[in-house]
């Protein structure tokens, strides 16, 4: 019975970074269907409310920049008031990356948001990487034409301060894993398997908080 258990951790381990590498792999050879690094302004982007969103321009380097904690975008259920989409893209596999900074200390309240699966403003998925999870924080997320509820049951603080962090999201339609890297892009802050949604729609934001996004690049198909 002793010699049982360890056998069960290390072919769940393998298991698990089978599945990681997969989806890992299968993002990686994905054509670039999109990217952007704001030099040229926000004209392929449909933002929810422009009035909370501007083009900065610091160190000779452009960037995107939600300006206000409070926004006129009210949705029709509880989700994120921040939202900007890509224009005329939508995927089902992807591997999207970016870099982002919080610019304003609300400390366990600093968030970052990214949207997929977008069909309208009240089907989506969106990952939340709040400071400090709970139910409704620092979670995946699906918004089905009710407020948004979690997909995980994470409880990894994520470690915002004033510097620029890395993020990437992998979706695999195929597996139904969705993954979300913050700064260590080998090892997945939070992850699940969810098929509610397929094609769709992309996109960054908060929920009601103020970032910095730069340097986008989306692979997929």
């Amino acid at each position: 019975m002793l010699l049982k258990h360890p056998v069960r951790v290390i072919a769940l381990t393998i298991i698990i970074s089978a599945v990681q590498m997969a989806t890992h792999t299968e993002a990686t050879e994905l054509p670039k269907v999109f990217s952007e690094d704001f030099e040229r302004g926000s004209d392929r982007w449909e933002i929810l409310d422009p009035k909370t969103w501007k083009v900065s321009s610091r160190d000779n380097n452009k960037t995107f920049e939600i300006t206000a904690r409070k926004s006129e975008y009210t949705p029709a259920v509880r989700s994120p008031r921040h939202v900007a989409l890509i224009k005329d893209v939508a995927v089902s596999d992807f591997e999207l990356t970016f870099r982002v900074r919080s610019t304003k200390d609300t400390g366990v309240h600093r968030d970052c948001c990214i949207f997929f699966g977008w069909q309208d403003k009240t089907h989506f998925y969106y990952a939340h990487l709040g400071a400090r999870p709970d139910p409704a924080s620092g979670q995946i997320m699906i918004v089905n034409d009710a407020p948004r509820r979690p997909l995980t049951k994470n409880e990894k603080l994520t470690p915002w301060n004033d510097e620029w962090h890395r993020v990437k999201l992998i979706r695999s339609t195929k597996s139904g894993i969705i993954a979300v890297y913050f700064d260590d892009m080998e090892k997945p802050h939070m992850q699940v398997k969810d098929r509610t949604y397929g094609k769709g729609r992309v996109g960054i934001g908060s929920f009601d908080d103020m970032n910095e996004f730069d340097d986008m690049v989306l692979r997929g198909e």
